[in-house]
């Protein structure tokens, strides 16, 4: 059983968002996927299974599996690529517990098209204030994440927030953003997701299904580059086109390897 682990949003080692890939020859239980996430210890690892046309994807972190991942999903399509199970001109169509996902190879980036996620303004939640350490210009809440502007880009990225606060409020996680100063990036961000086993996140495809809508709203544009300034970081090409955002992004191989007979 292949297993890769590739580094997503990036061409560098040790940056952009780490996942695992492992391409399943066989029915697994939930269970050792599970066990199998926690042993390999990465925010995410991807659980493929290609069966009579069909693709389907699954996500763990070490301590559960979540419903939606955009940079497993990144991950998965160019390991299914990069290993010759798909060819690369062949658009790849995930099956997950999200729906169906797409993903395509274009100028040596991987592209995926995922639905919107649009916020709506909210009052701002109980001691969300007290659990980032910051004050907000704006609440929104979709499906699964609050989204939280502030005033500038050094306030996302000096935020020292309360990790055990945030785990408490009803969310997937907590999205901050601000306008970017620096040339050629439209907005930065962070994810907090600590329900899901991430504290932060260091890169989050699918907190950009809500931060496309939102920033084309304020921006009037449909096209951005994003960066999420987490330790590692990681740089995003966002388009937003009606209810769809598609977010693509570099991917670098770091490890491949099989799965020991014993584990199996």
């Amino acid at each position: 059983m292949n297993v890769s682990i590739l580094n997503t949003f990036t061409e560098e080692a040790f940056q952009g968002n780490p996942a695992a890939v492992c391409l399943l020859t066989e029915e697994k239980a939930d269970q050792w996927m599970q066990q199998m996430a926690k042993e390999m210890n990465l925010p995410v690892t991807a659980f493929v299974r290609m069966s009579g046309g069909n693709v389907r994807l699954r996500w763990f972190t070490p301590t559960t599996e979540i419903p939606i991942c955009g940079h497993g999903t990144l991950a998965s399509a160019y390991f299914l690529w990069n290993n010759q199970n798909i060819s690369k001109e062949q658009t790849i169509h995930f099956q997950t517990k999200s729906g169906v996902l797409t993903a395509t190879l274009a100028d040596d980036s991987v592209q995926l098209c995922f639905p919107a996620l649009y916020e709506i303004e909210i009052e701002t939640p109980a001691f969300l204030v007290e659990a980032l350490g910051v004050n907000p210009v704006y609440v929104g809440k979709n499906q699964f994440d609050l989204l939280v502007e502030v005033e500038s880009e050094d306030i996302v990225r000096n935020m020292k927030p309360d990790i055990g606060l945030i785990e408490k409020i009803p969310v997937r996680g907590v999205i901050v953003t601000a306008r970017s100063d620096a040339s050629g990036i439209d907005f930065v961000s962070r994810f907090f997701s600590p329900v899901q086993g991430l504290n932060e996140d260091y890169v989050t495809g699918s907190a950009h299904c809500c931060l496309g809508p939102y920033w084309q709203k304020k921006m009037g544009k449909h096209t951005f580059t994003a960066y999420q300034a987490s330790e590692r970081g990681g740089l995003l090409n966002v388009y937003v086109s009606n209810d769809e955002v598609r977010i693509s992004g570099k991917v670098t191989t770091i490890l491949e390897g099989k799965l020991s007979e014993h584990l199996m």
